[in-house]
């Protein structure tokens, strides 16, 4: 009987010790991301040659974006495909990118109100990540409502787009607020189960990390246009 409880003991272990480094890894990713992105954004601000460039030209804007999109898809939906090296260098990639069109940020809000934002952008989203990681409860329940809540958000913004209503705006804001809140938690606690199940490597923290970087930026957007400062 010793033996059996001193075997369990080792593999609730072993199994802590896979979802402590996989969580170390994917937050060391995402935190090296979002450094590159704001770098990024501090570098073009910073230039106006290449401001101009990207706010300037709608055409390179919107391919600049496309670009984004397709790095996100290709690293998504190739990941298996993929050695750790290219997976790396293109999430990489998407983080600079990402920083080059976020820039257009502050064209409309005030430095401020940005760096509120972030603060409680960053409050949010590590409560939410602890609670995700802490929790005893099975969140798979939270997966396909959370999804469903992503699709209206995204359908529901283009709409937005040729209706320009500001009122639809906020309300959509306030809601992506909700469902990314949500995410976050959910998308923690499935990196840590899908340690638990013995998923480990660089691939599936690079994943990770793509994953809580999409919902805190996307966080930090809905918060800013729910409650930010316009220039």
């Amino acid at each position: 009987m010793n033996e059996v409880h001193s075997g369990f003991t080792r593999s609730a272990e072993q199994v802590v010790v896979r979802q402590n480094s996989l969580v170390r890894q994917v937050y060391a990713w995402m935190g090296a991301g979002l450094a590159i992105t704001a770098i990024m954004a501090l570098v073009t601000l910073s230039s106006p040659a290449l401001f101009t460039a990207v706010v300037g030209n709608r055409l390179v804007f919107y391919g600049l974006m496309f670009g984004e999109l397709a790095l996100v898809f290709t690293l998504s939906g190739a990941i298996n495909r993929l050695s750790a090296s290219t997976a790396t260098l293109i999430f990489i990639a998407y983080s600079a990118l990402n920083g080059v069109t976020l820039s257009v940020v502050a064209l409309v809000y005030t430095s401020s109100s940005i760096t509120s934002t972030f603060v409680t952008t960053a409050g949010m989203f590590g409560a939410m990540s602890v609670f995700g990681y802490m929790t005893k409860r099975d969140l798979t329940s939270w997966g396909s409502f959370l999804f469903m809540g992503l699709i209206g958000v995204v359908i529901a913004s283009i709409v937005n787009i040729f209706v320009a209503s500001s009122a639809a705006s906020w309300v959509i804001s306030g809601i992506g607020v909700i469902v990314f809140t949500g995410l976050t938690a959910y998308d923690t606690w499935k990196i840590k189960e899908l340690a638990a199940q013995g998923t480990e490597g660089r691939k599936p923290a690079i994943l990770g990390a793509l994953t809580l970087y999409l919902d805190f930026i996307n966080l930090f957007l809905m918060l800013l246009r729910f409650t930010g400062n316009r220039r």
